[in-house]
Parts: structure tokens; sequence; C-alpha cells
């Protein structure tokens, strides 16, 4: 390597560059040269040397990285003649690094392991079992210990390697069978170092790293079963603790392990045994301990839970092991704070109770006899662990503890739920007696923790599953105010609590009087936002025809707090919503009279705030109170549809016809519609205000459909000047929702047409000066086109429309790197396609132009789109295939002619065959998309790829 000394001066260089320099971009350039060094044909030389002893680490680490590398990647460079004295060469350096830097040994043994990797079985056969012999002898003058670390570094890296390794998948197989057979020479060199009273501490942990790589290839557990009994004898061992639990837990949670019955009928006593070292670690506070005692229990409970409980002479044990992750679920002390160890038993609980659940009805009996009593106590358990800690201790703790004590909450309420499934009515009552007894209970005081825990139990079960059947809610709903509300966190989840049971009160409304008080009283308080506005909105829809004797009070009271401004932005929205709903059932002449008192307090503040000259915190108030309007006008909703005939769940019911006259929604927006248009001229080159303006009119559009009709006609016009000044994407969803509601409408098609007309030559303009600033508005472009087609051809028929330009704009945006731009254009493709037989004009511009279509998707295809977008390009060319079939035959021929279009990568043996295939299929969608998928990964090169696979 002599004529490599200014290589390797130069690679000491880019490596001090790369660990010392403190310039950012010298260290980029040197890792970048130093990636290239590493790959290239010189590394085989210099490694060797970067790793002669008189190098610093860092170098001698580089070198044996760049071997690593080399033998990983590039092992198809090496000569079949080099393997053994390269071999013999990483044997040599791993003996001196045994006692040297640890990195450097490392990067070595993995050098090697990947060498072994590559040559087993056929070129080195028992590699394992020479590697134990070459360590074994005595090597020249290094200690034993420091010999005995680096073997079982080497065996330990081996799997490890074979994990990540690139071998190809008929290798692996291979690989796996030779090192499956090795396991022979590594478990009895494990199990006598583990088993000498001698053996060093670091040597044992290293032993047991070493087993956990092992096992991780599958090694049957009776063959592994002495070693991990070890590893149970090692627990006691506070050094060896960690890397133990780690070795039992990777063992036992192999898929292939419930083989192995009676080996896990052993290790049962093993874990039961560890019951007094868990005990005095939690007497301790020792949190680290119970932790992976738990862990072990709960591997063994998890993983085999269905085979422990068919050994049914051993029923006994089973139910311990059971019992001790009972007590590790509740461990006493407030997670996250004082104990980290009960969340890991939750879904030991779901996997235990599917197990019993899914046996037949006979077996299922009789564990149920066994594990519903369990199930019972689990409850408590867990209600014990949701409970606040004291109010002194839970104002100490930080807020990412708050956080995390609530996630914990919610996977609780998630258990307590799914629970239900196995103890059903009786686990409400269960409950109810509890609660009841506390709140009647005047002797002994409760602390609300207690009272708080049982009512979130009752949310947790009740806002998922249905308890209208159940006869303890009305006792329930009867306890709820006499609970001394004391606190905020009790209040809010009696809040939930109500809320979670909104349902059972639309079916029995002579109970909303009691509860009503408590959620009006709860939303003057900022600290129960959420939970009281949230709770109101579902009362307010789940009851709505059982409230107006409460309506004018709710109003109020929602008024003065609106005015008071006591809630955040979203909380006044849900609020305008619950209002809406509340209205909704209301005679006309009342929701005109509650609509008055409730809006023209804004009203009044938007006047003021229209005359204002523009500035950020006005625009802040102007999009408040729009954004009130719009959640007010989405709920607002006097047709009295039935809720429960939409699903078919109940027959429809005969309701009155909407009462004559305009719907009060109008009547509110005709007055304000000056005002609005006034805003908007002040506010025209805000989207955001433009935005808040055109949600206001699609809510009430979505919400009224044809009773929004007396406003056609003026909005049409607005929108026209609108979009006519200023372009923005909302108008055009604006414009698409009037176009799929009114176009079909004799009375309103005139102004219906005439903005779609002007929106689309206003577009059109835009597209003349480049389109490419404004993907948002090309895509509601193209979903506005696409339903016009869908709802109103006719429209395509009009002199003052341009098909052709439309049509070539949709060619265009068929380019554009956004995808949601890309499907939209593709929706409106295959929505125009169709037309070609009754829209002459679409018919005419399709013929002379439709080749263009085509290249563009051939484009697309062929690499110049994202490859989520081809099911969207296979429906246009579906679509192609099925109204346009001779033409297609000829531009697809036409347009694959080039060589090398579209991708370099094609032959024209396969652009024929995908030709043929595509207008083979005029039926069969799917197939379409399977071949369009097909040729993009030989368009890309990616065919036959891991990438292909995942496709």
């Amino acid at each position: 390597w002599k004529c490599n000394c200014s290589k390797l001066l130069t690679i000491t260089n880019a490596l001090h560059q790369l660990y010392y320099d403190p310039n950012i971009e010298n260290k980029n350039l040197a890792q970048k040269w130093l990636m290239q060094a590493q790959v290239s044909p010189q590394a085989w030389q210099f490694c060797w040397a970067l790793l002669s002893p008189d190098k610093v680490p860092e170098i001698q680490y580089f070198g044996a990285s760049a071997l690593h590398t080399k033998i990983s990647r590039y092992w198809s460079d090496i000569p079949t003649d080099q393997y053994e004295s390269l071999k013999t060469q990483l044997f040599s350096q791993i003996a001196c690094f045994s006692s040297g830097s640890k990195m450097v040994l490392t990067r070595l043994c993995v050098a090697l392991a990947s060498l072994a990797l590559n040559t087993m079985p056929e070129a080195w056969p028992g590699a394992v079992a020479e590697m134990v012999r070459v360590f074994q002898e005595e090597g020249g003058g290094v200690d034993g210990r420091a010999r005995c670390l680096a073997l079982l570094e080497l065996l330990t890296v081996l799997p490890e390697e074979f994990q990540t390794s690139r071998l190809p998948q008929y290798r692996k197989g291979q690989v796996r069978g030779a090192l499956g057979r090795e396991w022979g020479s590594v478990c009895p060199l494990l199990q006598q170092l583990l088993r000498r009273t001698d053996s060093p501490g670091a040597v044992k942990a290293r032993v047991l790293r070493c087993l956990s790589s092992w096992v991780l290839l599958d090694v049957p557990l009776n063959e592994s079963e002495g070693l991990v009994q070890d590893c149970f004898s090692a627990l006691p061992d506070p050094e060896l603790f960690d890397t133990a639990v780690e070795a039992i837990v990777n063992a036992i949670s192999q898929p292939d392990s419930q083989r192995y019955v009676n080996t896990l009928l052993k290790l049962v006593p093993q874990v039961l045994a560890l019951q007094e070292q868990l005990r005095e670690a939690v007497q301790n506070g020792d949190m680290e301990t119970c932790h992976g005692i738990c862990r072990i229990a709960v591997t063994l409970g998890e993983n085999h839970s269905r085979t422990l409980l068919e050994q049914v002479d051993h029923w006994q044990s089973f139910l311990a092991l059971v019992n001790m992750i009972m007590f590790c679920t509740g461990i006493p002390g407030h997670y996250p704070v004082n104990e980290t160890t009960s969340s890991l038993t939750l879904t030991f609980w779901y996997t235990l109770q599917d197990e019993i659940m899914s046996f037949e009805s006979d077996k299922q009996a009789v564990y149920l006899q066994v594990y519903r009593p369990v199930y019972f106590q689990l409850v408590d358990v867990l209600l014990h662990k949701a409970q606040f800690p004291s109010d002194q201790e839970y104002a100490s703790w930080s807020s990412d503890e708050k956080e995390q004590f609530r996630i914990y909450r919610v996977d609780i309420s998630d258990t307590l739920m799914y629970v239900y499934e196995m103890l059903g009515a009786e686990l409400l009552s269960n409950l109810y007696d509890k609660l009841g007894r506390l709140l009647t209970n005047a002797e002994q005081p409760t602390s609300w923790q207690h009272t708080e825990a049982l009512l979130y139990g009752f949310q947790s079960i009740a806002e998922t599953i249905d308890v209208n059947y159940s006869d303890v809610i009305p006792g329930l709903i009867g306890l709820i105010p006499r609970i001394n509300i004391n606190n905020v966190q009790l209040a809010d989840t009696v809040m939930f609590t109500i809320g979670a049971l909104a349902e059972w009160l639309a079916d029995h409304p002579v109970m909303l009087s009691s509860v009503l008080p408590l959620v009006l009283q709860a939303l003057g308080n900022p600290d129960l936002s959420v939970s009281s506005v949230s709770t109101l909105k579902k009362i307010c829809r789940e009851c709505k025809y059982d409230l107006p004797p409460y309506a004018t009070n709710i109003v109020a009271v929602s008024q003065e707090v609106l005015i008071k401004q006591i809630h955040k932005t979203s909380q006044c929205m849900w609020l305008m919503q619950a209002l809406g709903f509340l209205l909704s059932a209301l005679p006309v002449e009342e929701i005109l009279r509650n609509l008055h008192s409730l809006i023209t307090p804004y009203i009044q503040q938007l006047e003021k705030l229209a005359d204002e000259t523009p500035n950020p915190s006005n625009k802040l108030a102007i999009i408040h109170i729009l954004g009130l309007l719009s959640n007010l006008f989405t709920t607002l909703d006097i047709s009295k549809q039935d809720d429960e005939s939409a699903d078919g769940s109940a027959p429809p019911v005969k309701t009155a016809p909407p009462p004559p006259g305009p719907n009060p929604v109008v009547v509110v927006l005709q007055q304000v519609f000056a005002l609005i248009q006034t805003v908007l001229s002040k506010w025209l080159n805000d989207s955001q205000v433009v935005e808040a303006v055109c949600a206001i009119f699609e809510k009430s559009v979505k919400t009224l459909l044809h009773d929004f009709a007396p406003m056609v006609s003026q909005l049409s016009e607005m929108l026209g000047q609108m979009y006519s000044t200023i372009p923005q994407a909302s108008a055009l969803d604006l414009t698409r929702q009037m176009v799929h509601i009114f176009a079909s409408e004799t009375d309103h098609f005139p102004p219906i047409k005439a903005l779609f007309e002007l929106v689309t030559s206003v577009t059109l303009s835009i597209f003349q000066q480049g389109p490419r600033d404004h993907p948002d508005i090309v895509d509601s472009f193209m979903q506005l086109q696409a339903q016009a087609l869908k709802r109103k051809p006719d429209l395509f028929l009009s002199e003052s429309l341009d098909v052709k330009a439309v049509f070539h704009c949709g060619v265009l945006s068929l380019k554009f790197p956004e995808a949601p731009t890309v499907k939209s254009t593709c929706l409106f493709f295959t929505e125009l396609l169709p037309r070609c037989s009754d829209v002459p004009p679409v018919a005419r511009v399709v013929q002379e132009d439709g080749k263009l279509l085509i290249q563009a998707v051939l484009e697309g295809i062929g690499g110049g789109a994202s490859r989520c977008l081809m099911d969207q390009f296979a429906e246009v060319l579906f679509s192609l295939n099925k109204h346009c079939f001779s033409l297609l035959a000829v531009w697809l021929k036409e347009a694959l002619q080039p060589p090398g279009y579209p991708s370099s990568r094609v032959t024209t043996e396969q652009k024929d065959n995908f030709s043929h295939q595509i207008l083979r299929e005029r039926v069969n969608k799917r197939r379409v998309k399977d071949i369009v998928k097909e040729f993009t990964l030989l368009c890309r090169g990616l065919h036959g790829t891991e990438y292909a696979a995942e496709y």
C-alpha cells in the first residue's frame, strides 16, 4: 500500500475535518468524500493501513467500517481464492483489538460476521464452531478474559448482522438454517460461562446479550430452556438484571415458542417465584425492578394465554400468573410520577378476554366462571388507578406528566369499554351501586377523586356502547345533582358523563330538567369550556325536539357567555352549532326572534369594523364574527327530517311539511347581504376573509339546499364580481356547490350559467398568464368543471364557453407537480369523455386534440407524476377506451412511436404490449389499473424491486 501514502494522508485529513472542524460545510464535504472513498476499489488497501496501532481510534473505526461496507455490499467483487486470507486477517485484527478500542472491535466483529453470512454454509461450514475454537486457543499474549469478551461480541453481532443483511431471499433461508444448526456450538459455551462462579460480571452480561441476539433467530425454546432458566437465576444480581430481563422477554415472545408447551409450563413457576422480589422492589420504590419483572410476567401471559388456558390441569398456576399481573396493574403510586409499570399490563387484559371469548360456548362458560370475578376486580383496580392525586400533589406535576396521565386514563377508558363486552349490564349496576353508596353515606365524607373515577368509568362505557336499555341510567341521572362539585376535574367528568348520555336523554326527556341547569351553570366557567360546550352541543343535537321549553334560557345563557368572551374561538363555534340545532326545532317566528337577539350585537360590531381601515386585529375580529354566523347556519335546519330513518334503523316518520315563507336563515342572510358586500370590498385582497365569507354561504347552501333559492341570483352576481376582481379558490368551491344544487333548475339556470361562464373565462385568462403559482385555483377549477359536466352538461353547449381552451387547460394541469390538482384534473377528464356522444363541442375538441391528452397521461405514467396517481391516470385511459376506442388505438400508436418515450427504460416490445393490453380492456377497470402500475414500474426502473413489492 506504499503507493497509497498520499491517499492515506488525504483520508486522515478528511477524518480530522469530519470530527474536529467547527465549519459545518467542511464537515459535510468531508463526509461526502469519505463515503465515496469507502466504496472505492482502493478501500481494500487503505482500510488495513488505517487499522495500524499508531492511529487514533476514530481513524481505526473508519478503517473497520470501510471493511464492513466492502464485505456487506460489494461481496461479488471479492475473488473466491481470497476468502481464506480475508478471514485470517480479520481474526488476527479482532485478537489485536480485543484489548483495544471497543467501538473498533465491534465494527471488526460485524465485518467478520458479514463475511461468515456470505460464505455459510458452502464455503465456510461450521463457521461458528471455528470462531469458538480460534478464540479458545491460547493466543498471542492476549489475556483470556479479553479474548472471551471478543468472542462473545462476535457471536452477539452475528445474528444482528443477519437481521439487517441484504442477502437475497433464497440465501436468507439457507443461512438461517445454517445458523440454526450452529446453535449447538453457541449454547454450551454460553451455559458454561453463565454457570461458572468465577465468571466476571462483564462476561455474564455479554453472555445474556448474546442469548438475546440468538433467540431472535427463532431458536427453539426447548433448546434454550436451560439458558432461559439461568437468566432467572441472574435476576437477583442488579448488574445483570436488565440484560437478563431482555433475554427472557425475547426468548418467550418468539412466535414459535408456543409450540413448546412443557417448557412454558416450567416457566410459569419461575415467573411466580419473582413475586417476592417484586414486592420488595415496590416497598423500596425501585421502579426499574418492578418494570422488568412486570415485563416478564406480561410477556408470558400475553403471548401464551391461549396455550396456558388450554392446560386445564394447571389452571391454578395460570390463575396465579393472572393475579400477579393484576398486582402489577394495581401497583401503588400515581402513573407516571411514582410508577410506570401498570400501563404495560393493559394489553394483556384485552388478549386474555379475546382468548376466553373465542372458545366454544361450553368451554367459555367454564372459563367465565373463573375469570368474571377477576375482571370485576380489574375494574376496581383500574378505577383506583384512574383517580387523580390530591390537589396539592397534582399542582406539583409538570405539564408533560399531566399529559401522560391524561393518555393513561384514555387507555384505561378503552380497557373498561372492552371489559364491558365480557361483564355486560352487571358492570353498570356494580358501578351504580358503588356511586350510590358513596353519595348517600353521610358518615364517611368521600374524596372527590373517588366519585370522579366512578363517573369516569360510566362515561367510558356510555360514550361508545348503547346504554339505552340499562335500567341504572335513571338512577345515575338522579344521583348527578347530588354530587358536590367542588373541583374542575370532577366537574369536567360530570359534564362529559351527561354528554355521553345525550342519546338516552332524547328517549327520556323528562330527565332533562335534572341535568340541563348543571350544564348551563358550567358554561360560565372558562375552566370547563371544552366539556360544557361539547355537552350542550350533544344535548341540542340529540334532544332538540324536547328543548323548546328550555330554549329561552339556553339562548340567554349562551349569549351572555359569548358577550363576556369566556370561551376560546373553537368553543364559540361549537356553541353556535349547538344553538343552530336548538333553534331548528322552534316555530319560525320564534327562530327569527331568537336569531335577531343573538345576531344583532355581532352585526353592529361588523358594521363598525367594516368602516375601519383594514389592520391585523380587526381582520381577526371580522373572521371571528363570520365564523360564528357560518357555524350557526351549518346546523340551523328547519326541514324536520327524522334522524333515525336515514340509516334504516327505524321506519321513516311522517313529519310536517316545512312552514311556508322564506327560511329564517335566508331572511337573515338577505338582511346582512349588503353589509357582507361592504366587508368584502375592503378585504378582497385577503384570502382568509374571502374564505370566511364564502364559508357562510357554502355552509348555508349545504344545509338549506333548495330553500336557499331566493339568494341564488344575488349571490351569483356577488361571486362573479369577487372572482373577476381577485380570483380565489374558495369562490370557485362555492360556485361548484351552487352548480351542484341549482344548475338543473330552470328558474335558476340563467344566473348559474352566467356565473359559470364568467369564472371559466377569468380562469382561462389566468392560464394564459401562467397558472403555476395558483395550484389551488387550478384544483378548484377542475373540480368545478367536473361538477358542471356531471350535473348540467348543457353548460358546455354555450357559445360563450371556450370548450377547447378548457380542454387545453386540463392537459396542462395534468403536468402539475401537486397530486391533489392532478387528481381533480383526471376527475374532470373522466366526466368529460363520456359526453363525446351528446355534447358536440366536447366531441369536436376530443377528436381534434385527444392525442395531447394521451401524451400528457403517458408522460405522467412514464415517470413525470407521483406513483400515487396511477389509478387516476388509469381511469382516464379506461374512459378513453370506452368512449373513443378507434381514436385511442391510433393515438397510442403515434404517441408511443418516438424512441425513449415515455421513458428510456422501456423497449418497443414493452410499449406495444402495454398498448395491446390497454386496448383489450374495455370492461375491467381494475385490470387497467394493474396494467398501468406494471408499466409505470418498468418506466421507472423499479420493476421487480422491493419498492415494487410494496406498491
